[in-house]
């Protein structure tokens, strides 16, 4: 009798301990499941510039990615790969025939380039990447191919020079861009007189749609006619907080005399330039972001005065880009005189689809006709 008490004793402690054994999994589980989060399930979703959005409180949180510290030595190294100097010539000894002894060889003149200027912030673009842009306004197919096309069919061009540009150049990444004319030089004064258009914000949306279609970075464009850049680039600034927003600014609209737009070519001075760069480094500064890209239309002498003065900050990297238009013999000779012989930092080569191929037989030049240039444009925009 005692034997069959102990008996089902025993299988009771094993029922309980078997219940305890399934309980304490069970509150194991749940505790597991509320650490992780699942029990309170919110709504992520992660885009390319790692913004988060929480769509339950309307919040952004800024992931910021992991940036390794500037190379300096692959970063010079870099800059005297694109300078792309010829190698040194061979000084044959010349000797005075009456006195036999050696004529001292005339100096050398020092290269031009590469310039030595800051080294910027971890996470620059340049000179590590290239970037190949479309440039236009979606209002208008007659200012640049990004305006030209169907957007697909945009997108896809780009794309299939962003690959000629790969194939031509294996050593430099190639970064896509669209390069957008955000507030546009016009013939009419307008209501207040300053001779430009400001694009809406939706225009600016809809570019910013299509650049992350194909991990675009895009580039707001300034021509500013009557008006300044400090008054323009302030009604833009909510986008120039974007990691993947840059400036260009183009002279040539930029009207200081009095004189319309399309009257007579514009000009900034270093003092303006200055400006436009401080703004975006402070920009830059405030919101912890990587430096901006900052690209200057020239294809005259005084489209830019006073380029000496021209300072480079470590935020903000500044491309003089070529913008004249015509046979390669003439887009050459404006490239050494503009900015070859002016060099302020990189470099930049606009390429016209329709106006460089005017003259019966010509040809647009194409990635390896300009890799031969000295230096090499960092940033390529065709139009």
């Amino acid at each position: 009798m005692e034997k069959k008490v102990v008996s089902k004793n025993k299988k009771r402690f094993k029922r309980i301990h078997f219940y305890f054994v399934i309980i304490l999994i069970f509150f194991l589980i749940i505790i597991f499941f509320v650490g992780m989060g699942f029990l309170n399930v919110k709504t992520i979703s992660y885009d390319r510039e790692s913004w988060i959005k929480i769509n339950e409180k309307k919040e952004q949180i800024l992931i910021t990615p992991a940036i390794l510290p500037l190379d300096t030595v692959a970063y010079d190294k870099k800059l005297n790969e694109l300078a792309n100097n010829p190698p040194p010539k061979v000084v044959v000894p010349k000797f005075d025939p009456k006195t036999g002894e050696e004529i001292p060889p005339l100096p050398l003149k020092p290269n031009l380039w590469p310039v030595k200027t800051i080294y910027p912030k971890s996470g620059a673009i340049l000179p590590f990447n290239r970037i190949v842009a479309y440039y236009g306004n979606l209002y208008s197919k007659n200012m640049g191919a990004l305006g030209q096309y169907k957007e697909d069919e945009m997108l896809s061009r780009l794309m299939a020079e962003v690959k000629k540009w790969t194939d031509a150049d294996l050593s430099t990444p190639v970064i896509p861009a669209l390069h957008y004319i955000t507030v546009v030089a016009q013939e009419s004064a307008g209501q207040d007189g300053k001779y430009r258009a400001r694009m809406p914000d939706t225009e600016i949306d809809k570019i910013l749609k299509m650049a992350e279609k194909i991990n675009a970075i895009v580039f707001l464009d300034f021509q500013v006619g009557f008006s300044t850049l400090n008054q323009e680039l302030q009604i833009y600034e909510k986008y120039f907080k974007m990691p993947n927003v840059h400036l260009g600014i183009d002279p040539e609209f930029s009207m200081k005399t009095g004189i319309r737009p399309g009257k007579i070519v514009g000009a900034y001075d270093a003092v303006d330039i200055n400006y436009a760069a401080e703004y975006l480094a402070k920009i830059v500064k405030e919101n912890n972001l990587t430096p901006k890209i900052f690209v200057i239309h020239r294809y005259t002498q005084k489209m830019v005065t006073n380029y000496k003065e021209i300072k480079p900050l470590e935020d903000v990297q500044i491309v003089m880009n070529m913008d004249g238009w015509g046979e390669v013999a003439e887009k050459k000779n404006t490239y050494q005189q503009f900015i070859y012989k002016e060099p302020v930092q990189f470099t930049g080569f606009k390429l016209f689809y329709k106006n460089d191929i005017l003259v019966k037989g010509t040809a647009l030049m194409t990635p390896k006709d300009l890799l031969k240039l000295q230096p090499q444009p960092i940033y390529i925009q065709y139009q």
